[in-house]
């Protein structure tokens, strides 16, 4: 069965059965590239070295737009995924359903990029791995909320968080 995915400006008006929406999409960070990430992070630190920080860094932040390797992490209202290239080829991917839950794995670059890696869980074992997700935490809400959104028999109650808890 062949997907198309719809740009409109409310995701929830398409009912999974009907079409596939977009929700959400995020770029992965510098922090998704570790050793990127910490050698940036400690030449930002002195004076005369930013510079070659921001060329070394640099590199990373743009090619996550290059067609062979950039990167992004889309949710929709079936699945969540990781794609690639301009076209936004899927390259992994876990449905609502088989989502039992998402963590946030943070390092020492974490804090620095206001990035972390999403770990999403199925039957108690990583199924899917985000690394390097801005403002992870409401991404890891968005998951959450499409989850008891669309899921059929999955709605549960969760605390209200306002928009302005969430920091990034």
């Amino acid at each position: 069965m062949s997907t198309v995915i719809t740009n409109q400006p409310f995701a929830g008006l398409t009912p999974p059965n009907v079409g596939e929406a977009r929700i959400r999409d995020a770029y992965p960070s510098v922090a998704a590239n570790f050793a990127i990430a910490t050698l940036g992070y400690r030449l930002t630190q002195t004076i005369i070295l930013a510079p070659l920080a921001w060329l070394v860094m640099g590199g990373v932040y743009f090619g996550k737009l290059l067609p062979g390797i950039g990167r992004r992490y889309s949710l929709t209202n079936r699945r969540l995924m990781i794609r690639a290239g301009w076209k936004g080829t899927p390259i992994a991917e876990v449905a609502l359903a088989d989502i039992d839950d998402v963590r946030i794995v943070t390092d020492a670059n974490s804090n620095f990029f206001r990035a972390g890696n999403l770990e999403v869980i199925k039957a108690g074992k990583v199924v899917l791995t985000l690394p390097g997700v801005p403002c992870p935490d409401a991404f890891r809400q968005a998951v959450l909320t499409a989850c008891d959104a669309w899921v059929p028999g999955r709605c549960k109650a969760q605390p209200f968080i306002s928009a302005n808890d969430f920091k990034g």
